[in-house]
């Protein structure tokens, strides 16, 4: 029993015509009768009474009819929600970031003009995220720090400006710039759980000539707190020491800049949410590319 055999029944049974059937089924008449007449041999039973040129269901015919209607129900239920689950995927948008701030303030921006995108990130240190780029795992990453990769693509989003966060009544506040030797002795504060960024700021302390002397290692409420207390400077992105108010000063060293880079899979065709958030990310930046310099 096929389908097509069930689809020919049914619109037999409705017309109650062969050769209306066949017409609305664009199939010769003769074809339609033989189709019919293999399901009747199929069931074993006769599915239509003649009634003069016209036919009728017989009793077995109403009962195919009836479950013959849940089948094609249930298949139309299917489509739509295959159609609904497809939909959902094309606007399904698979991002991971090494840094939360990566994404603050444009995602709200983002979801108010694509309200229908899902946007599924993650947290994870820059090689996971390249790793689960070129296994298909997410679609777009954002990192800090460089890196080159045949299988990858990329795009520059900032060279964010890294500061001094020092206290209020630090000996160095009364400074309008500073370098990285003036605080080669003091206690460092560094942000926990971001290896990336670490190992970044301690190769700019070791362009200085010196070693950080790391004191304290916290997230970034508790940095707010310590650097309040004199206990240590911090060197942080200027983003950052906006949002939480911190007192900082610019740094005159010249590598003293972080970069935050996008990345995608080389020669991949992104699908089209994804592809309008990549670049609505690079226009944000664009756009907002003095929040990130001092």
């Amino acid at each position: 029993m096929e389908l097509l055999q069930l689809k020919y029944f049914q619109t037999v049974a409705y017309t109650e015509h062969l050769s209306n059937a066949a017409k609305q089924l664009t199939i010769a008449q003769p074809s339609l009768s033989l189709t019919i007449k293999r399901l009747e041999d199929e069931l074993g039973t006769k599915l239509f009474d003649r009634k003069g040129r016209n036919i009728q269901l017989s009793a077995s015919g109403k009962i195919l009819l009836k479950h013959v209607n849940r089948i094609f129900i249930e298949l139309e239920n299917a489509q739509a929600e295959i159609e609904r689950e497809e939909h959902h995927l094309a606007n399904t948008i698979k991002i991971a970031i090494s840094n939360p701030r990566f994404l603050s303030g444009l995602i709200s921006e983002y979801i108010n003009l694509s309200p229908e995108t899902t946007i599924i990130q993650s947290i994870r240190g820059k090689s996971d995220i390249l790793s689960s780029l070129k296994r298909g795992e997410v679609e777009l990453g954002i990192a800090g720090d460089t890196v080159q990769d045949e299988e990858l693509e990329s795009r520059l989003l900032v060279n964010e400006d890294l500061v001094l966060a020092l206290p209020s009544n630090h000996r160095l506040t009364g400074k309008t710039e500073l370098s990285l030797s003036h605080v080669a002795n003091e206690p460092f504060i560094t942000l926990a759980n971001n290896e990336e960024y670490r190992s970044f700021t301690s190769m700019l302390c070791e362009k200085a000539g010196f070693t950080p002397n790391t004191a304290f290692e916290v997230d970034s409420n508790l940095l707010v707190e310590i650097i309040k207390l004199d206990q240590g400077v911090a060197l942080l992105p200027i983003s950052i020491c906006r949002k939480l108010g911190l007192n900082y000063r610019p740094l005159t060293d010249h590598s003293a800049t972080y970069p935050v880079r996008i990345y995608w899979r080389k020669n991949k065709v992104l699908p089209s949410s994804t592809e309008g958030l990549r670049i609505f990310i690079l226009s944000y930046y664009t756009d907002h590319h003095h929040l990130f310099k001092a």
